[in-house]
């Protein structure tokens, strides 16, 4: 694969450009301490993953800062030990302050400069809005799960997001889609035969919080620094 060969660059965010997984801990730690739990940090993600998943499910169209809060409430159901509503407010709030991997900033000021990049993320907007200056704003267009009223690995997501890339005179074919979730991203992808790179965030520890795919990327790369290098290499 010639990165260079595409003219947009569409992303996940969170998980892949957003170190959404040492936000949500830190967005944790109030609960957890008024809670008095010792769960390690391996089972937090796991109840968050799992229990995300069925919000999104249930209430598709719920906005993603609330999906959030309600995750929230069902792990405190988990470990018996109920959240208070204004700590799941504050935790589902949090989603537009979770911070940057560092490599994310420098790479897409870098790719701005050789494509149009567009975020195909399953926030909502308020959120994403505070993610973008922390990312620099870098992008060309942005589609939430909130524009479309589903969320990934919904493929009305990526049509959706598909109509505003030919708004910018790009033919789906010169679509890339780079991602860190193989289940909300890779395998949409792939089905709708759109070229993809995995961002391989968990290198050694398998999918995160995400569900199990079989899900096989046409690239692995580790970080946002290596997709950026391959590029100037190319040229």
């Amino acid at each position: 694969m010639r990165i260079s060969d595409f003219s947009a660059l569409t992303f996940d965010c969170y998980g892949t450009l957003i170190d959404w997984e040492r936000g949500m801990l830190a967005a944790l730690t109030p609960w957890l301490q008024r809670s008095g739990l010792q769960a390690d940090e391996s089972t937090l993600l796991a109840a968050y993953g799992r229990h995300e998943t069925v919000v999104q499910e249930e209430a598709p169209a719920l906005p993603y800062h609330q999906v959030v809060a309600r995750v929230l409430e069902r792990i405190g159901e988990d470990f018996e030990f109920a959240a208070r509503p204004d700590e799941m407010q504050t935790f589902g709030e949090s989603v537009g302050q979770w911070p940057p991997f560092p490599d994310s900033r420098d790479a897409l000021a870098y790719l701005r400069q050789h494509f149009k990049l567009v975020a195909i993320t399953n926030v909502d907007k308020r959120s994403f809005a505070r993610t973008q200056l922390l990312l620099g704003e870098p992008f060309h267009a942005v589609v939430t799960a909130e524009d479309v009223g589903s969320y990934k690995p919904a493929h009305e997501n990526f049509h959706f997001a598909f109509e505003r890339i030919a708004e910018l005179g790009i033919a789906r074919d010169k679509i890339l889609h780079v991602a860190q979730s193989l289940y909300h991203d890779i395998a949409p992808a792939a089905a709708l035969g759109l070229a993809n790179i995995w961002v391989d965030r968990q290198t050694g520890r398998g999918g995160g919080m995400t569900p199990p795919t079989d899900a096989q990327p046409d690239l692995r790369i580790t970080s946002m620094e290596e997709l950026a290098a391959r590029h100037r290499a190319e040229r």
